[in-house]
């Protein structure tokens, strides 16, 4: 039997809460099957900084991973494992569709499965949102959780 890899986008929301979930049963049902669990930190190329942010770039860098390992990742990660799971916990900054993906590609993952997120602001707006996004570029199936 093939092991099974699914890439879960988790953010601490209750759509990535019932991405989380919609992924457990999944796994349970198939037995055999690794959940590789991501918190993305948004950045944009897009995005324009003054000298002085740049300067404090790796701090705060260093900071929203250490806060996103803390408070959502780390808990679901240990959640999972006494549940029973074998689980990977992945913090990455970037494009969150790209990063999913690429994620899948790297564990050689057989589908993505995140929460649908409403339109949030004017970069969904112009560049699209995160799903949309995801299911126009991934190279595995994606399963978005209502």
């Amino acid at each position: 039997m093939t092991k099974t890899m699914f890439v879960v986008g988790i953010d601490g929301s209750d759509a990535g809460e019932r991405a989380l979930a919609f992924a457990k049963s999944r796994a349970k049902a198939l037995g055999e099957c690794t959940l590789t669990l991501c918190y993305v930190i948004e950045w944009s190329p897009f995005t324009f900084q003054t000298p002085e942010e740049n300067e404090q770039r790796h701090k705060r860098r260093e900071e929203e991973i250490s806060m996103a390992h803390e408070r959502v990742l780390d808990p679901a990660v240990a959640a999972a494992e006494q549940e029973g799971f074998k689980v990977v916990g992945v913090v990455r900054h970037g494009d969150a569709a790209e990063i999913l993906d690429n994620l899948a590609k790297e564990h050689d993952a057989t589908q993505i499965i995140v929460g649908r997120v409403g339109i949030r602001g004017l970069k969904e707006r112009v560049f699209g949102g995160v799903t949309g996004r995801l299911v126009a570029t991934a190279t595995v199936p994606v399963t978005i959780i209502p």
